[in-house]
C-alpha cells in the first residue's frame, strides 16, 4: 500500500500558484500602465493586503469588461484612496 508523497502533493500547489501569480501578472500589464504598475509595487512593499485588494479588484473590472484601454496613474490614486480605510486622529486631553 503506497501513499502520497507530501512532497509531490506541496510541488504541484507551488506550480498551481506560480502559475496564477504568473497569470495575475499579465493581466495586471495589459490593464495598468507603466506609471500604475510602478506605483501599485511600491504600495505593495508597505501595505502588502491593500496591494492584494487593490488587484483583486482591477482584475474582477478586467474581467467584467468594465476597464476600457489602461488604468493610469491618477486613477490608480483614485482607486487606492477609495480603498483605503479612513485614519483616525486621536487627541488627548490633558488635564
Amino acid at each position: 500500500m503506497s501513499y502520497p508523497n507530501q512532497d509531490d502533493q506541496n510541488n504541484t500547489a507551488q506550480e498551481k500558484d506560480s502559475q496564477l501569480k504568473a497569470q495575475k501578472e499579465m493581466m495586471l500589464k495589459q490593464v495598468l500602465s507603466s506609471d500604475a504598475r510602478l506605483r501599485l509595487n511600491n504600495v505593495r512593499m508597505v501595505k502588502p493586503e491593500l496591494a492584494d485588494l487593490v488587484e483583486n479588484y482591477i482584475l474582477n473590472l478586467s474581467v467584467q469588461g468594465k476597464i476600457s484601454g489602461q488604468i493610469s496613474d491618477e486613477q490608480l490614486k483614485q482607486i487606492l484612496s477609495s480603498a483605503q480605510q479612513p485614519k483616525r486622529d486621536f487627541k488627548f486631553n490633558r488635564v
